[in-house]
């Protein structure tokens, strides 16, 4: 009797249940809210068993989706009416392929996603990008746009930028690279985001090279900029009037830049007084330029990378100031500008060495032997194509180099037997990758991994080439600190999460978040299967 009793419950609240469906979808037609608690009232409904995911509410289901990869919350917004409404408005950061063909859409993509203030457009180098009419649309839409990056938009004109600068003064970052508007697009960004913080400039096809070229900067952005990285200009040095207006500068990044960098630099330190970090590759630069860097007493980090005119006296200026230095990077482009004399300097000065990395540097015992002496805080080691680098230097930084956790060795004439050195010295050394070593071989890093088993040892005795001839710098010299994590650049409409959040932190959040997925769409699917036998 009782089992009969809960049956004709069940079957009553099923009949119940099924009505005020009926009644739901009637008026679907009227209003898309309604259609969202039909959908909801239909997957709870079979069997009685209640949906507690459609309990939720939607700032924690907004928040759920965080957590997903870009893949995963499309595949979301397609379970229901509601979870594609949340999905989009909870999306902050968004990736569009900016194709010409881009405009017809931003109407539809912005009504969806109408909380972005990330936005990446990229264009492929053979396809006809967006215009200015598409820019000034989006930037219409996304009025509280903080990010912005641009990728082969040669379509935008200077105009465009000046309507996109006027709609979203909120801007704090902006990255373009391969565009073709000029000087007077820059200017109006800068002078219409008070803003900006970080600006990021890559081949930016219409600045003028010459005399001719107009002055970029500085704008009411300078006060607030805190990083300009430079890239590929051919003439970097118009945005010089930006570079000195930005008194609180804590990063200045120039790869590639033409133009005479001794003759800007004491401008800049004169004006800019707490820079911390400078990145310097392939730039008209010598030991002038280096002597005006020394002034900057705050500086941490050094990057020197394929500069030939700078020698010793420069790094021995630098390292005599700047006694903050925390990591040092130096590709001499086996120059041999650089060596023993300006090493000593640094291990004289910078006590606070954390990271050095010297590609095509040839030292010797003499300053190795001091910086593993005097720099007891030194926890990464690189050396990368040095011709004076074997056994007996390894033999030193085993047994002076404390504190080093992290050791490569690249392309330098090392053997086994300084490979057995690191068996009893570096006692917190976790980590050692030898590259294109010819004297180690395989057998004698099994011998170190079996007497250091917490060791871990990475092994590369490929060809590859030569590892001061590639314009990367110490990255593409094998160099694995500090770790770079890639960008993700996605071509599709929607290719980039919403959170930019560690990669470890996306993977956990990412293993709970399909659980939950994979239990929706399960009972989903059951709930359709359920009403369809009805």
């Amino acid at each position: 009797m009782g089992q009969a009793v809960s049956t004709a419950k069940l079957t009553s609240r099923r009949d119940c249940n099924r009505s005020q469906l009926s009644k739901s979808k009637s008026t679907a037609l009227i209003s898309p809210m309604q259609t969202e608690k039909a959908e909801v009232l239909e997957r709870s409904s079979i069997d009685g068993l209640s949906d507690f995911i459609s309990d939720l509410p939607d700032e924690c289901l907004a928040y759920i989706f965080q957590f997903l990869s870009p893949g995963d919350r499309k595949r979301c917004s397609l379970v229901c009416r509601r979870w594609l409404r949340i999905e989009g408005q909870s999306r902050h950061r968004l990736s569009l392929n900016a194709q010409a063909d881009l405009q017809h859409l931003i109407h539809s993509v912005f009504s969806r996603f109408d909380a972005v203030t990330k936005l990446a457009l990229k264009c492929d180098r053979r396809s006809v990008s967006i215009g200015d009419e598409a820019l000034v649309l989006i930037s219409e839409r996304c009025r509280n746009l903080t990010r912005l990056k641009l990728r082969a938009c040669r379509d935008l004109t200077d105009a465009g930028m000046l309507a996109f600068a006027k709609n979203c003064r909120g801007l704090k970052k902006l990255s373009c690279g391969s565009c073709t508007f000029g000087a007077k697009g820059m200017n109006a960004v800068l002078d219409h985001c008070p803003a900006l913080e970080e600006l990021s400039v890559k081949r930016l096809r219409g600045i003028i090279d010459g005399a001719a070229a107009e002055p970029i900067g500085p704008g009411v952005a300078a006060a607030a900029l805190r990083t300009i990285c430079l890239k590929e200009l051919y003439n970097g040095q118009c945005f010089g009037p930006l570079i000195i207006g930005a008194k609180n500068l804590k990063s200045l990044k120039l790869f590639r830049c033409s133009g005479d960098w001794d003759k800007l630099f004491p401008l800049i330190v004169d004006r800019v007084t707490g820079i911390v970090e400078i990145h310097m590759e392939r730039i008209q630069i010598s030991d002038i330029g280096l002597e005006a860097i020394s002034n900057c007493s705050d500086l941490e980090i050094l990057h020197l990378v394929k500069t030939p005119e700078c020698t010793n006296a420069g790094v021995g200026a630098v390292a005599g100031k700047c006694k903050l230095l925390r990591k040092l990077h130096i590709d001499g482009w086996k120059a041999n500008r650089i060596g023993d004399q300006g090493l000593i300097a640094v291990a004289n000065s910078c006590l606070n060495l954390q990271e050095l990395v010297l590609i095509g540097v040839n030292l010797t015992n003499i300053s190795l032997g001091m910086l593993a002496s005097n720099c007891q805080n030194l926890e990464r080691l690189a050396l990368c194509g040095s011709d004076t680098v074997g056994d007996a230097e390894i033999s030193c930084i085993a047994a002076k180099c404390i504190a080093l956790k992290k050791l490569c060795i690249k392309s330098c004439p090392v053997s086994d037997h300084g490979m057995e050195a690191l068996a009893s010295g570096c006692p917190n050394l976790i980590k050692v990758k030898v590259k294109k070593c010819r004297g180690v071989t395989s057998e004698g890093v099994e011998w170190l991994r079996a007497n250091r088993v917490s060791l871990a040892i990475n092994l590369d005795t490929g060809e590859q080439v030569d590892a001061s001839a590639s314009d990367g710098g110490a990255q593409d010299n094998g160099v694995e600190f500090p770790s770079i994590v890639p960008s993700q650049t996605g071509a599709s409409t929607i290719a980039s999460s919403s959170t930019g959040r560690p990669a470890s932190n996306k993977l956990l959040g990412l293993l709970s978040g399909r659980s939950i997925v994979a239990c929706t769409l399960r009972r989903f699917a059951n709930n359709n299967g359920g009403s369809s036998h009805s």
